[in-house]
């Protein structure tokens, strides 16, 4: 059950040195490839990274959270505004860009990592999102253009550790009914 999965799930940094299937691996896509979008317009694009050395690379850039590196497989979730229109084709984005249409591709690829945060658990595998970087630092390290938009680093793969759950506030003081 879903349920069971959002309840379990943690941020994990440490990771065992064992490679995670690539049916597993694929799965997890298949789960962001699947998540909701406005309009339909799926604005996401995954890059999967095993190299160890990119892997090293983008965990310095990631606010220097170097454990990044020791999973086997970091995925970056990058929003593309062209998915929208192609009139955002060539424009430089970064996190003061205005764009609605990059706050609505943002929204909408961060279900697609939720999507595998919540697989990856399903498969008894770990992760973190990871949001500690800037669009100038990030983007040439993969090559990416300057009109797409960085939104996460997950590392993926089996946990080495168990984190305990974090305090969430009681649903009755998040809850309203019918209006504020």
């Amino acid at each position: 059950m879903v349920i069971e999965s959002i309840k379990h799930r943690r941020s994990v940094r440490k990771f065992q040195e064992k490679p995670i299937e690539e049916e597993k691996l694929l799965e997890i896509l298949e789960a962001a490839r699947l998540a909701p979008s406005g309009n339909n317009k799926q604005p996401w694009v995954f890059i999967v990274i095993k190299n160890e050395n990119t892997r090293r690379k983008i965990a310095q850039v990631t606010g220097e959270q170097l454990w990044i590196a020791s999973a086997p497989v970091v995925i970056v979730a990058v929003a593309d505004l062209c998915a929208r229109t192609d009139r955002y084709e060539g424009q430089y984005l970064d996190e003061e860009s205005p764009q609605f249409d990059l706050k609505r591709s943002i929204r909408d690829t961060a279900i697609a990592v939720e999507h595998i945060l919540l697989e990856a658990d399903n498969q008894g595998l770990g992760t973190c999102w990871c949001g500690a970087f800037k669009q100038k630092n990030i983007r040439p390290v993969l090559n990416i253009p300057d009109d797409k938009f960085v939104l996460a680093v997950i590392p993926l793969g089996y946990a080495d550790e168990e984190p305990g759950p974090r305090p969430r506030k009681n649903l009755d003081t998040i809850l309203r009914f019918e209006s504020w």
